[in-house]
């Protein structure tokens, strides 16, 4: 397995996004573009990544009304079910699923990809685009279940790690969420923003900065916060479907998830696991894993958080895949830049939380692997 080892001397101190300032003229440039590119489109695709979040799944769904405002035909895709805590956003029921791929065409004129790092993100699909302008072996993937031909690629995220893989890429590292970004592409549009698209902003904003308390909560978030809720956003409403409502077998992972909690020797890594026979045990779903590694980074004397996830047994149906398909998450609390650790295995995120995918031999392995990690961090 890589050892990560040698990145924590180099990038353990870093310089975090300025968020919140105005934008470069650079991406008012490339919304331009965009705004003339839509304008021509009649078919268009948009995509988020695989378990999203509040922030995948609240700009997919603003952005998807806004081009319905411009009289365009519109799909929304998320190859994972969309989590329990999310349905409540209008339009939630209208973004097909994995299990609907079949049903959907297989042309667009234009792909718009929300909150992704990397194409990998969009999970098994494919995009299936020109020869002249394809530019990376993501585009061309013999194992992808399912192949969306499309013409242009429009790349619209906030991660630090993105690899700018679209023809038109509008990433802003220093926008709090992908929402933001959406936001002031919307308004750029001259599309009125309803109370539907209202609430689907506020509720990527407001989840992706952990309710205002991650470091990337910025001016811009408050503000446009504080608009949304002028135009009919009801604060409660989002907080309650979002935080105040778990089932029975999520109380029932969690128990199972703190058990699992082990602390580095020094006391400045944790790491937490969740197996495939906890979800079974708990009657649970991958989506219930939101948010349990917070309960990991919120120990004291903790610098750096871990949770490991293991994937269902036939989740994939890719043979060739090893027995342990992991997932990966970390969170820091700033002293550590684990978007660098993530991008050494693949991965990409942010400074402060990030992720990545890996096949090992056994979860025991790379635990330790993470464990060990802990000796480089500074205080």
């Amino acid at each position: 397995m890589l050892s990560v080892k040698p990145l924590f001397k180099r990038f353990q101190r870093f310089e975090k996004p300025l968020y919140g300032l105005k934008r470069p003229i650079f991406e008012s440039e490339i919304m331009e573009k965009i705004i003339r590119h839509l304008k021509k489109s009649e078919n268009v695709l948009l995509i988020s990544h695989v378990n999203p979040d509040g922030d995948a799944v609240g700009s997919l769904l603003a952005m998807g009304f806004a081009l319905e405002a411009l009289k365009k035909d519109t799909t929304l895709y998320n190859e994972s079910r969309i989590p329990a805590v999310y349905r409540f956003l209008p339009g939630a029921e209208r973004i097909f699923s994995k299990s609907d791929i079949r049903k959907l065409g297989r042309a667009y004129d234009t792909a718009i990809i929300l909150d992704c790092g990397d194409l990998q993100r969009i999970g098994d699909a494919e995009l299936d685009i020109p020869p002249f302008v394809k530019r990376q072996d993501e585009f061309s993937r013999s194992d992808a279940d399912f192949k969306f031909q499309v013409s242009t690629v429009i790349n619209i995220d906030h991660h630090v790690t993105n690899t700018r893989f679209g023809d038109l890429n509008l990433v802003d590292p220093a926008a709090c969420a992908t929402a933001e970004i959406v936001c002031d592409l919307i308004k750029a549009m001259s599309v009125p923003i309803d109370k539907s698209i209202a609430a689907c902003i506020y509720t990527g904003i407001f989840t992706d900065t952990g309710s205002f308390r991650f470091s990337n909560t910025n001016k811009a978030a408050f503000e446009i916060c504080d608009q949304m809720v002028g135009l009919g956003v009801d604060p409660y409403n989002v907080a309650k479907n979002v935080y105040g409502r778990y089932s029975l077998g999520r109380i029932k992972l969690l128990n199972l998830a703190l058990d699992s909690i082990e602390i580095s020797d020094n006391g400045k890594l944790s790491l937490m696991t969740v197996t495939a026979d906890m979800l079974k045990e708990t009657g649970t779903q991958p989506e219930d894993t939101d948010g349990l590694i917070n309960y990991a980074r919120w120990i004291e004397d903790v610098k750096m958080a871990v949770l490991i996830e293991e994937e269902r047994n036939g989740e994939r149906k890719n043979k060739r895949l090893a027995p342990h398909k992991l997932n990966v998450s970390l969170r820091s609390d700033g002293s550590v830049d684990v978007a660098v650790i993530a991008s050494h295995f693949g991965g990409g995120g942010h400074h402060t939380a990030a992720g990545f995918t890996i096949e090992a031999s056994s979860i025991t392995a790379l635990r330790n692997e993470m464990l060990m990690l802990a000796e480089e961090i500074e205080d």
